[in-house]
């Protein structure tokens, strides 16, 4: 059953909606206490009507039960006016009066029916014991009763209590009276107060109903000015913060969407400036090569040595557009997923001297001294092949960015549960301002002297990204004309 209200909730979006939810929410707590309050008012009702008929109608049975004693209409039923009583209270109650005496015979009947016969039930052998009773049968809207008829020491009858009546010890149970007595009068009222009732709870509904519709209309106004707001800065109508302070619940989405705005415009920016960037540096070798291509074709009889040196610029400005791409496609494999790393047990060390190894020729050509010192073997959970471009792009910036005769330490150290590399040098420096930037995709502190070293401005993004796949970090400190230092710090065990 759940399972299919659910089911028709999907397929009907608007018995999804808010509004749907609180109207119903209201008319339910509307029209339940109102169907409560009738069903107990006549069930209330129902009950004192039973227990005053009940109680005036034992009243009168008293009254005749002495009669009968002191008319002995136990043994004699000729007794007009005792029968004249009776029918009387048979009619007056809609109801049925049968005499039983001590024999267990029934006497007289007001119906005729059982006089002359025999009648035992429990409710009768417990009247002989002075146990009175009384039953409602509400189906078939008739109270019966049992009535025991006894004499006292005195010589007078007494009859005993409504429902429990127990025989008293100076007297004796001479015959019991049974009696049913029709409800039909009670029925009759109930009816007419439910219909009355009925009247006014519909009233009461359609009054609900009209509440209901304005107070969930009002209440969720303000959620539909957030949907409307969002909606005008998806459609780039504004790009402004929105604000819409009526609940507290409007005001914590809109600070999440107006946080969601904040940093998507962050990326935004970035995203122009990337494309700026990405578009300036690609451009700029394709024009170089043009250039030179354009240079060559005006020279009629150019030198064999001009052509050389000029296809040699355009095989220089060819390598360096590969590189770009090379590193772009780096950045996009790393931006995907962490799902593609290929995690293995590495020797950092050993990995750190194969790199240093490849590096030492290009550091020997500016004079510069790279040196590695290692506190402890390390071995830990990597990519080996994202974490060799890590230390490759960290030790060649260093090495280019270093003075004559300068130096590179690369410092290895580990505890229990990250390794951290060290790469320092005695180079130009980093101003503190551009810590922030170094890391964007082509940003370059000294872009006049980047151009002359060379390299994409992509390698400390491309260094970055690989630490964080790792779960690593990776910081900088520096002071111009003294050096840098990058420190790595990456764990051991690799959390996927």
């Amino acid at each position: 059953m759940l399972t299919r209200l659910k089911e028709l909730f999907h397929k009907i979006p608007a018995l999804r909606s808010m509004k749907v939810y609180i109207f119903l929410l209201m008319l339910i707590m509307g029209i339940l206490p109102s169907i409560f309050m009738r069903v107990g008012i006549l069930q209330s009702y129902e009950e004192r009507a039973v227990d005053l008929r009940t109680s005036d109608t034992q009243t009168q049975f008293k009254i005749i039960a002495n009669h009968l004693l002191n008319n002995n209409y136990l043994q004699d039923t000729s007794s007009e006016a005792i029968n004249a009583e009776l029918e009387q209270m048979s009619n007056l109650y809609d109801g049925r009066v049968i005499i039983i005496n001590n024999n267990f015979r029934v006497v007289k009947d007001t119906y005729s029916i059982s006089e002359g016969k025999t009648m035992i039930s429990e409710e009768v052998i417990l009247c002989f014991k002075g146990q009175g009773s009384t039953k409602y049968d509400k189906k078939n809207g008739y109270i019966e009763m049992t009535i025991p008829i006894e004499e006292t020491s005195s010589g007078k009858s007494q009859t005993a209590s409504p429902d429990t009546v127990k025989k008293d010890n100076a007297g004796q149970v001479q015959g019991v009276m049974l009696a049913s007595v029709s409800t039909d009068s009670i029925a009759a009222t109930m009816e007419i107060l439910n219909r009355k009732a009925m009247i006014i709870e519909i009233v009461m509904i359609i009054c609900i109903f009209g509440v209901a519709v304005g107070f969930s209309t009002i209440l969720v106004k303000p959620f539909n000015r957030v949907t409307q707001a969002i909606t005008e800065v998806k459609d780039g109508f504004t790009d402004e913060p929105i604000a819409v302070p009526d609940y507290i619940e409007t005001e914590h989405i809109i600070n999440a969407f107006n946080q969601l705005l904040t940093q998507m415009k962050v990326i935004d920016d970035s995203r122009q400036e990337f494309v700026s960037n990405v578009s300036h540096e690609l451009k700029t070798p394709l024009t170089s090569m043009k250039v030179l291509a354009d240079s060559l074709m005006q020279q009629q009889d150019a030198p064999l040595a001009l052509y050389q040196e000029f296809m040699q610029d355009i095989a220089d400005e060819i390598e360096r557009e590969n590189k770009i791409i090379n590193d772009l496609l780096s950045l996009v494999k790393m931006d995907k997923t962490a799902a593609q790393m290929n995690i293995s047990s590495v020797d950092v060390n050993e990995l750190i001297e194969s790199v240093l190894k490849r590096l030492r020729p290009i550091a020997r050509l500016r004079d510069v001294e790279v040196v590695f010192e290692s506190i402890r073997p390390v071995t830990a959970e990597l990519d080996d092949v994202k974490i060799t471009q890590v230390f490759t792009n960290l030790v060649e910036n260093a090495i280019k960015y270093n003075k004559e005769h300068g130096w590179v330490k690369v410092l290895l150290d580990a505890d229990h549960q990250f390794f951290t590399v060290e790469i320092s040098d005695s180079g130009i420096g980093i101003p503190e301002s551009d810590y922030d930037h170094i890391f964007e995709r082509f940003y370059r502190v000294d872009k006049s002297h980047s151009r002359e070293i060379g390299g994409t401005g992509l390698g400390l993004a491309i260094t970055r990204n690989a630490v964080l796949l790792h779960r690593g970090s990776v910081k900088v400190s520096s002071l111009e004309g003294q050096g840098t230092c990058f420190t790595v710090k990456i764990p051991l065990t690799y959390v996927r």
